[in-house]
Parts: structure tokens; sequence; C-alpha cells
């Protein structure tokens, strides 16, 4: 199979963290905590960082989130982590980066709303402030089109010109064509007041899949800027993961994206790092990048009325997230890793072959020994009531000879 090939975009450095075309594709993520509550928020960016979010925006909405900005990130200096903080703008950014200069040193990066940042007036005057701060403080900024939030001046007249049209477009090609539009006029201005191409992300974010497939297309193709990728509203659960999926993975195939976040809706009181590992898997999945061990496991079927492969297949799983981040630390490559846990004597001893290490339970009937096969060879049989525990050593012990 041919590896993939990216997209020749300009590379971005963000805090120390490089994102282009010839980076690796970045994971990040934003926090739903106030801001102002810097031990909350602190905390957060810390789970975040720790599940493999490589970037961490913030929203800075008034005069508290921007005093707290600073704070922050001496937290998590104190705690060991220098994931790099993105703030994130409406409205009032240019009045709250010139009034806390402390806030607009500490963050990497700034994100930008043209439709947010001059609302109700004639001119650009609030977007160049903050252009003006990010060259002072030598900060890359994103500017962020969002279709929720689209420039009505310009929608309105593009739309106007459209009606005039020979051959009319229909309006949602009219507003795509505006968002692209928005984000290279944006780019222009902000390199005009002085900010460097190798300093401006561009985003065109919309909440469908067909849309966001078709605006990202467009942009990559008439701009070499860096890309954020991602639906501006994923939704919760299931859907939110399998619309994220939709979308991302036909862009990313094509060499589009240089750095995507999922923004899933949580649950109440939910696991915000749930996003960061959808988009390593997302990644993962098209071969892109390596974040964790992969396990292939069956779905069950008749021959399975036992749930024992299904226990030891989440246990297994659960095993590697919690074990990832001392292997990272001790084991270079151990994210290649693959494992199968299998259910039946059908298809688990060739799957467990094709794994580095797999075992294929007993299905209903079947003789009650579980096969281990190790680099396709088979190594051992487990029986009895320690399946479980037998394999975790055994997987430890692959890890430490292997990636030692």
């Amino acid at each position: 199979m041919p590896a993939l090939v990216r997209r020749n975009a300009v590379t971005v450095s963000v805090g120390g963290v490089r994102v282009g075309s010839s980076a690796p594709v970045v994971v990040q993520s934003m926090t739903n905590t106030d801001t102002a509550d810097v031990e909350s928020t602190v905390q957060q960016v810390a789970a975040l960082a720790r599940a493999g979010s490589e970037l961490v925006r913030l929203t800075v909405n008034n005069d508290a989130a921007a005093k707290a900005v600073p704070y922050i990130r001496d937290g998590l200096a104190a705690k060991g982590w220098t994931t790099p903080l993105i703030g994130d703008f409406h409205y009032n950014g240019h009045q709250l980066l010139a009034r806390y200069p402390d806030c607009a040193e500490a963050l990497a990066k700034y994100r930008i709303n043209p439709g947010n940042v001059s609302i109700g007036r004639k001119d650009d005057d609030n977007f160049r402030t903050m252009i003006e701060v990010a060259v002072e403080h030598q900060k890359p900024v994103r500017i962020g089109v969002n279709w929720g939030s689209l420039d009505q001046a310009l929608l309105t007249k593009m739309m106007d010109e459209n009606s005039r049209s020979a051959r009319p477009l229909e309006a949602r090609d009219v507003m795509l064509e505006t968002m692209v539009r928005s984000a290279l006029d944006n780019a222009e201005a902000a390199e005009r007041y002085g900010l460097r191409r190798n300093q401006i992300v561009l985003s065109a974010k919309v909440s469908g899949v067909r849309d966001l497939i078709d605006v990202y297309t467009e942009l990559a193709r008439r701009t070499d800027h860096c890309l954020h990728l991602g639906l501006t509203e994923a939704g919760m659960g299931m859907k939110g993961i399998v619309t994220s999926t939709a979308g991302l993975a036909p862009l990313l195939l094509a060499g589009i994206g240089d750095t995507i976040r999922v923004s899933l809706t949580p649950t109440p009181g939910g696991d915000r790092s749930e996003e960061v590992r959808c988009g390593q898997q997302i990644l993962q999945a098209l071969g892109i990048r390596s974040f964790m061990p992969q396990v292939t496991s069956c779905p069950g079927c008749g021959r399975t009325t036992s749930t024992y492969f299904q226990m030891l297949a989440e246990q297994v799983q659960n095993y590697l997230v919690e074990s990832m981040p001392e292997w990272k630390l001790q084991y270079p490559g151990v994210e290649e890793m693959k494992l199968a846990v299998m259910g039946c004597i059908v298809n688990g001893p060739g799957e467990s072959k094709h794994a580095n290490i797999g075992i294929s339970l007993p299905g209903t009937f079947e003789e009650p020994k579980a096969p281990v096969y190790i680099d396709g060879k088979l190594a051992l049989t487990l029986k009895g009531d320690h399946i479980v525990d037998e394999f975790k050593v055994l997987l430890d012990d692959y890890v430490k000879s292997h990636y030692g």
C-alpha cells in the first residue's frame, strides 16, 4: 500500500509543537471549565494532555479569564506539563489582549473568528489590533471561520452577486465559497498587518459532513496555509464519533489537514478526554499516526455464548490505557504493537497469528483451552481460572523484550 502523501502546507510552530506538512498531524482539544477557575482548568488541561492532546484551547471571554491564563500556564508547569495553550477569542479579544499583556504572552496561539471580531463595525480595527498584538508577542494565529457566525456583510454581498449571475449557484455553494473567501481574505489582511505566513493557521468549520469535505477541499486547493480540521459541533456519543470520522477520514486520506479536533458533546460530568482518544483513533485507523497498541477482537456470535472473551478484551484494552503513560517513556515503538483477543476457533487462531501477541479463547462446546500466539507462532496454551492475569504477564514480558 503506498504511503499517504501530505499536502505541502506551510509549517507553523505553536509553542514548540510543529504543525504542517512536514510534521505529524497534531491532535488538539478544548477545555469546558470556567477559565477563571484556575485549579479546575489546570486539572482539565493536564487530563487532556495526559490523554494525548498536543495543544489545548481555552475560552478567554472576560477579564477574569484573561487574568487567569498566566496562572494556568504556571500551574501546569508546576505539574510538569508544557502543553501549549491557545486562547479562544470572540467579540472582545482585541480589548483583552491589549489590556492583559501577560495573557497575550502566556498563550502559544490566538484563535480569531472573523465573523465575531468586528460585529457591527465597518472597519477591521478590532481584527488589526489582535494581529498587531500577535506580531508584538510573536504568536501564531488561527483564523477560524465558522458557518454559525459567518461575516454577514460578506455573505450578503456574495449572495447579491450570485443572484445577478447568469448562472447562479445554490445557496449552499455560495455559503461555502463565502467561508473560503473569508478565510483567505483575512489571512491576506493578517500578513498585511505584519504576521508571517508561517504564523497563520486557517479553518472553515461547518457541522455537516459533505459541507466539511467540500469546503476544505476547496480551501486546500487555493492556499498552502496550514489547516485545522474538525466539525464545529459533532454531537454526542456515537453520532459525534461516526460523524467526525466520516468527515475527517476522506480529507486526511487526501493529505488535507495538519491539526484536528473532534468536538464531541460530553455527557453531564463525562470525560472530556474522550474526544482526544477519538481523534487519535481516527488517525491510527487511517495509518497516519500510532498512539496505542491496537486490540483486534471479534464481535461474538452463536459460537461464543460465553462472555469471557468480551471480558478479556475489555480488561486488556483498559490495561493498555493504564499502562501507556509509563510504556511510552520506557518502551519506544510500543504504540505499534498489535494484539488479538478472539472468541472461537473459526477466526481465532488466524487473527492471533497476524498479531504480535494473540489469544484464541474457547467458544461454546470447544475444548476449554486458549492457545496464545506470539509473532505468528503458537507459544503456549492457557487453561483454568487465571487466563486474564496470565495473559497480562505474557503481554508485559513481550513489551519488555521487544521494545526495551
